[in-house]
């Protein structure tokens, strides 16, 4: 029996399109497999539950292997609160995220390095906060004290270390004092 041309036609036109289709459903398929696992990776190593939560800060490229450079966002608010970053500043901010581990070699030492370059998405300070606020859930009221009293701390060096004219003169601006304010409201 002779298959027509135009059968012929229509059945490898067909094939091609389920095999398009195919091939974009399993793509979906491994992207959301890839997601659960980020997701449950970054659950893990940041103990947060809170999946719209997690779904933020994936989006907001913190995952498992950047989860550090999220306790810089508030010295990196305080820093662009004016505009821009003094040397200072930015010596202060890569100061404090040696001094938590972060090294040079790591995903969250490169993505610190491009909010250096460019103010991180004000989202950021808003996943910032939910994770902070889901953080003191977990603590006692001593050690949530604790990290207010550090965070706050190493937010006010950052304010200060570009201050002043000459050192004379107020040494937080008034976006600072703006952006330290909110930060301590973060604490409850």
């Amino acid at each position: 029996m002779k298959i027509e041309p135009l059968e012929e036609r229509r059945r490898a036109l067909e094939e091609s399109f389920f095999k398009d289709q195919n091939a974009k459903l399993l793509t979906a398929m491994r992207k959301k497999a890839a997601l659960a696992e980020k997701r449950a990776a970054l659950s893990e190593s940041s103990g947060l539950t809170n999946r719209d939560l997690l779904e933020l800060l994936l989006e907001l490229e913190i995952d498992s292997e950047t989860l550090a450079a999220l306790t810089l966002i508030p010295l990196l608010e305080v820093a662009w609160a004016d505009g821009s970053i003094a040397q200072q500043e930015r010596d202060a901010i890569l100061e404090a995220a040696e001094s938590v581990g972060i090294t040079s070699e790591s995903e969250s030492y490169l993505l610190l390095c491009n909010w250096l370059k460019k103010a991180p998405p004000a989202r950021l300070l808003e996943a910032w906060e939910s994770y902070v606020e889901a953080l003191s859930e977990t603590l006692t009221p001593d050690a949530r004290r604790t990290l207010r009293k550090d965070v706050i701390g190493r937010v006010r060096q950052v304010a200060t270390a570009a201050g002043g004219f000459l050192g004379l003169g107020r040494k937080i601006s008034a976006s600072e004092q703006k952006v330290l304010d909110r930060l301590e409201k973060s604490f409850g």
